[in-house]
């Protein structure tokens, strides 16, 4: 398939009741683009009084989702549990019992996440005054003087047992209240700066002094036991809570995770429908689907809706916006999964067009010929075959997020290893193909030679460097035809969008491409013995002659006047220019493709290093050292090669790709079809 799938314009009228259901079907199928202004192309406005109106409900309620996606995340990372980014594969709309979940759950979490702050601010809190008053309880200092001699301030006293609570909390961290035994006895502690709290709050709950002894040495030891004793209480507290929080960790993540993928749903389809024209009891929902997908939906709709949703369709030409220029049909490809796995290529360089020529089948020929050319060994190939085969979809899941590079894995892997029985390369040893290799050349020149293709003739007996040249040259020649594609491809194109002087006078148009195949037939000639004749003159001339002069004659033919556009000097300086570009460019372009040949080589020079040195070491050193060694340099030698030389090939054809042959076509790009999905790594099964 040639051309991108035929698009339609749909436009969806849904009662508000239904909006949601109909918004999680879009969103699970993948099947329409919304343009950034949903709003119709072809219906009016809607009274802007009403949409505003709604416009505020709509940002209120996606502010009340964003809310519970915020607590519950906050749950989540207090649990130490990871939630999804994407609603679930079997996320749902979230209902009223999903509300109350969220809550319920979220009050307890919440309730033991305090807890464990209070619980752990306190444990700090007497730790602290526990470690002063420790350090302090072997001073030779009268015990009324220690509240001169260190941060802490200190009061020992009778209190009503009832009221040490609401004085604790009262205080907070500024204090510590210490029972001292029966009796209400305390002994309150602070820093110097809480002093004057301490006694405030003192004083307001009927605070009663107790005199120390005079001369009494150091801190009491009533006060270091009460202290380790509410210590200890606090840390076993602490270790409490802990089991709880694993306790529900375990209890509430499955819970935690459907709530946050449901309410991550819902909050998709809140900032979906703000787009949407609305009124007080209906949304206008409007997008580009596939031509074939477009029955599909509006049975599944119909059915789904029970009757009461309205679809129509139209097709691109009838879109005002469409004709004026100020959108593009976003461009949907189908293929089958050899293509498919090639898209990647041409849409990190662009979108074709809608309606033009879909490149891709022919990228994902040439890219794997040409990979397999330059990385020609069954050993290594084999290792992308099976890299490929390993992060398909029948492969381990841990591997799942690079299934988009199996097929192209596979295809290359497969490639290599077509190339490889032809150079008698395995894991760079060259013996183990020899007598294949003999056979097959014997039952066809009748010789039998080691190897059906050699990249390194100097190598073997009886090697020229003739045979070197010849392979230079199929590669050329692969150049020659993959311009020639392009240049086909852009006039196919230019007929398609009406540009018809572009197609038929341009250096990528039919005169470029008549120029170019002739200065190749007459370069083919000469190659075989022939000269260069009179006539050549005249089928170089005159393709020339409709490039320079390409645009007067397309203004006489339309009669479009002034003939000279932008005036005679300008004219001539511009027509020259495009002669000089376009013999340089075509010439640049075509000798570009001897990288192959080069790359091709320079691969076999490195595997022919890795193997003789291996092989060298095996036969210099003796006993299993050198056995050892040979294998460490073998296995060492072969991934570096996949590894660095493979890199280094797949991005040379992906620039033999975008230099030499998407610069004859993509002059203009246009929009990827990217439908509305909950899940952004979902692929669309029906596509």
């Amino acid at each position: 398939m040639l051309r991108p799938r035929r698009m339609k314009f749909i436009e969806l009228t849904v009662l508000k009741g239904d909006v949601n259901a109909v918004i999680e079907y879009l969103g699970r199928c993948g099947v329409i683009h919304f343009p950034e202004s949903s709003a119709s192309a072809v219906a009016g406005a809607v009274a802007g009084a009403v949409a505003g109106a709604d416009a505020v409900g709509d940002r209120e309620a996606a502010a009340r989702i964003k809310g519970f996606l915020d607590r519950l995340r906050s749950c989540a990372e207090f649990l130490g549990l990871e939630m999804p980014s994407d609603p679930g594969e079997d996320s749902s709309m979230p209902g009223e019992a999903e509300e109350a979940l969220t809550g319920s759950l979220c009050v307890s979490i919440e309730a033991l996440k305090n807890r464990e702050i209070e619980t752990g601010r306190e444990v700090q809190r007497i730790s602290e005054t526990f470690k002063e008053a420790k350090a302090f309880s072997n001073l030779n200092a009268p015990f009324a003087d220690l509240d001169q001699l260190s941060y802490l301030t200190l009061r020992v006293g009778r209190l009503d047992p009832k009221s040490q609570i609401a004085m604790q909390e009262n205080l907070g961290e500024r204090a510590v209240i210490i029972p001292l035994g029966d009796g209400g006895r305390i002994l309150a502690a602070s820093s110097r700066r809480g002093r004057f709290a301490l006694d405030s709050e003192l004083k307001k709950y009927s605070f009663e002094p107790i005199a120390i002894p005079e001369g009494y040495q150091g801190i009491p030891a009533e006060m270091l036991n009460g202290l380790e004793k509410q210590l200890n209480q606090a840390e076993k507290e602490l270790v409490k809570i802990s089991w709880e929080k694993e306790r529900m960790c375990h209890e509430a993540a499955a819970d935690l995770r459907r709530l946050v993928s449901a309410w991550l749903m819902a909050l998709a389809a809140e900032r979906l429908k703000a787009r949407f024209t609305v009124t007080e009891s209906i949304y206008l929902l409007s997008g580009w689907a596939p031509q074939d997908l477009v029955p599909v939906i509006a049975a599944d709709l119909s059915k789904l809706g029970g009757g009461r949703i309205g679809i129509r369709s139209y097709s691109p030409d009838e879109i005002p916006s469409v004709q004026d220029g100020s959108e593009k049909v976003p461009v949907s490809l189908k293929h089958g999964a050899f293509v498919k796995g090639f898209e990647g290529v041409v849409f990190s360089y662009g979108a074709p067009l809608y309606g033009t020529i879909d490149p891709t089948p022919l990228v994902a020929f040439f890219f794997t010929i040409l990979f397999g050319i330059m990385f020609g060994d069954v050993g290594q190939g084999f290792v992308l075959l099976l890299a490929g085969f390993l992060i398909s979809s029948r492969g381990p899941k841990s591997l799942a997020g690079f299934k988009k590079y199996s097929s192209p894995l596979i295809a290359v892997g497969i490639a290599s290893m077509v190339m490889g029985l032809f150079t008698g390369e395995v894991f760079t040893t060259e013996g183990l193909l020899v007598h294949p290799a003999r056979a097959i050349t014997a039952a066809i020149t009748g010789q039998p030679r080691d190897h059906i293709l050699v990249l390194m003739p100097l190598a073997e007996k009886g090697g020229s460097v003739k045979k070197l040249f010849y392979f230079f040259g199929f590669t050329i020649g692969i150049g020659v035809i993959l311009n020639s594609l392009g240049l086909l491809i852009n006039i196919v194109n230019r007929c398609i969008m009406k540009k018809y002087e572009a197609a038929f006078f341009s250096k990528t148009g039919l005169a470029g491409l008549l120029l170019f195949w002739y200065a190749v037939f007459i370069a083919l000639r000469c190659i075989f013995g022939g000269r260069f004749e009179n006539y050549d003159f005249a089928g170089l001339f005159v393709p020339a002659f409709c490039i320079f002069f390409g645009p007067v004659i397309w203004r006489c033919a339309i009669r479009e006047k002034p003939v000279l556009e932008h005036g005679l000097m300008t004219f001539f300086m511009e027509g020259f220019v495009e002669i000089l570009e376009t013999a340089s460019t075509y010439i640049s372009n075509t000798v570009s493709f001897l990288r192959v040949g080069a790359f091709a080589l320079s691969h076999a020079v490195l595997s022919y290093i890795v193997f003789r040195f291996s092989e060298e070491l095996a036969g210099s050193v003796s006993g299993p050292g050198g056995s050892l060694s040979a294998l460490f340099i073998m296995i060492f030698g072969n991934a570096l090669i996949i590894v660095l030389e493979g890199m280094i090939v797949a991005i040379q054809v992906v620039r033999l790709q975008y230099y030499e042959f998407f610069s004859k076509f993509f002059t203009e790009t246009g929009v990827e079809f990217a439908p509305f999905r909950f899940r952004k790594n979902s692929i669309d099964h029906r596509s």
